[in-house]
């Protein structure tokens, strides 16, 4: 994915990066990424930077008067998509002086995204700010921290972080010991960390930067989790390297399992959901597998015989009762997403006759869904489709317009070019459990 695409970056945007482990470069990116959809893009600093390279950036322009730096950026942008703004040229540093922050209202009208670097770290994969950091505009938008992998196993030393006392000081690692993922979640978490100054109304997704291999990964994919559970402040995550084409490899968001579990199983003449398997009933089993899965939100949807299969559903499950249930499985999905939380951009619907799911299967799909911007995942097993499938917010319109027995293939056959399949190690995912002899053979009598 395109940083544009996983940021969800709008016209009228103040995108504003702070941290380290790759600022620079991830604000050069995003801005050529922004200018190749035709947009006017203003590309800056309230701290200090390097002068950007004729790759970066298509004009660069130097004042320090705001006047003179309006009518400038206007004319570049008659030509050219991408304009650099500073207000000085420190010949002896050779870096440019960034500009005063009240610019950017003066800016506004003129482009149609501004990106500031509010922040400096020495090239440095990882930093604590001091006092007067970082320099935030108020009207950002839109806050990215960035935090550089590759400090993960490195030592807390000034040779790896920039003021490695304030890390220690908020994350609580001492001064020389090893660095760990959980290090990277403090201080993205700490309010004086990665989300110090951070504007009252501005979207926050932090950035993973310097993903570059599995272990990377990974480490990477530990710091999003942690984060997202940990601060509802944060829209989602994104891992990635902004040198590549292709900068972000994953982008992490809140994902809701939706269990479907209300039918009556009038060929079983008893609830099929607590048919025993084992020490534990169908329904457990399937919960179990969704727990293992790590979702951010599990709803189970219940009607038939609700009170009773309530008794077996573990304790973090949000029961929601369908009282329409016999009009069919529309109705269950309707019920499922008006209780799914507002933080949350994607349902993964799981049915409750599915013993054969497991927590790896589920976590496979989810990491499909991250790293793509299609709304729709599907798993398959050797070019067959099947359950659970799993839509991404966009699409809650479309599904809480379906009415009577119409499931999820409805919504998906009118979007078949926005959706990511993802391969199945088995085939057992997909068994179900419809019938007393599909019951049978799922017990190998």
């Amino acid at each position: 994915m395109q940083l544009w695409q996983a940021l969800r970056v709008h016209k009228g945007e103040v995108v504003s990066l702070v941290g380290a482990g790759g600022k620079t470069t991830a604000m050069y990116r995003l801005g050529l990424e922004l200018a190749a959809q035709g947009w006017r893009v203003v590309t800056t600093t309230t701290t200090m930077i390097r002068p950007p390279s004729p790759e970066q950036t298509a004009d660069l322009i130097v004042t320090d008067r705001l006047e003179r730096a309006l009518i400038l950026v206007q004319e570049a942008f008659r030509r050219k998509r991408l304009v650099t703004l500073a207000a000085h040229r420190l010949q002896a540093e050779n870096k440019l002086k960034g500009i005063d922050p009240a610019w950017i209202l003066g800016l506004l009208p003129l482009a149609d995204v501004i990106i500031v670097e509010a922040d400096g770290a020495r090239g440095l994969p990882l930093k604590a700010p001091a006092a007067h950091e970082p320099v935030i505009p108020d009207r950002t938008t839109l806050l990215v921290p960035v935090v550089g992998i590759s400090a993960v196993g490195q030592l807390l030393t000034e040779g790896t972080v920039h003021r490695p006392e304030f890390v220690a000081e908020l994350t609580g690692l001492a001064l020389g010991q090893v660095i760990q993922p959980s290090t990277l979640t403090g201080l993205l978490m700490h309010p004086r960390g990665a989300l110090k100054g951070a504007p009252e109304r501005a979207r926050v997704v932090p950035l993973v930067n310097q993903v570059c291999d599995e272990q990377t990964l990974a480490a990477a994919r530990q710091v999003a989790a942690e984060a997202l559970r940990a601060n509802p402040r944060i829209e989602r995550v994104l891992l990635g390297a902004v040198a590549r084409e292709e900068p972000v490899v994953e982008s992490w968001r809140r994902v809701a399992a939706v269990v479907l579990a209300a039918g009556q199983s009038t060929r079983f003449g008893r609830p099929k959901q607590l048919l025993p398997l084992g020490e534990s009933t169908l329904i457990e089993q399937v919960l179990s597998a969704v727990m293992a899965a790590s979702v951010d939100q599990l709803v189970v949807v219940l009607g038939s015989s609700a009170a009773q299969i309530a008794e077996r559903i573990p304790a973090g499950c949000r029961i929601v009762v369908n009282r329409e249930w016999e009009s069919g499985i529309s109705s269950s999905i309707r019920a499922g997403l008006e209780v799914v939380d507002p933080g949350v951009e994607a349902a993964l619907f799981v049915l409750a006759d599915q013993p054969g799911i497991t927590g790896t299967a589920l976590r496979r799909i989810l990491q499909a869904y991250y790293a793509t911007d299609k709304p729709i995942v599907v798993p398959t097993v050797r070019g067959q489709r099947g359950a659970p499938v799993l839509f991404d917010r966009r699409l809650f319109p479309e599904l809480q317009a379906l009415r009577g027995d119409v499931g999820g293939r409805q919504v998906l056959a009118c979007h078949e070019d926005q959706v990511q399949e993802v391969e199945m190690e088995s085939s057992d995912v997909f068994l179900d459990v419809d019938t007393l002899a599909d019951y049978r053979r799922l017990l190998g009598e």
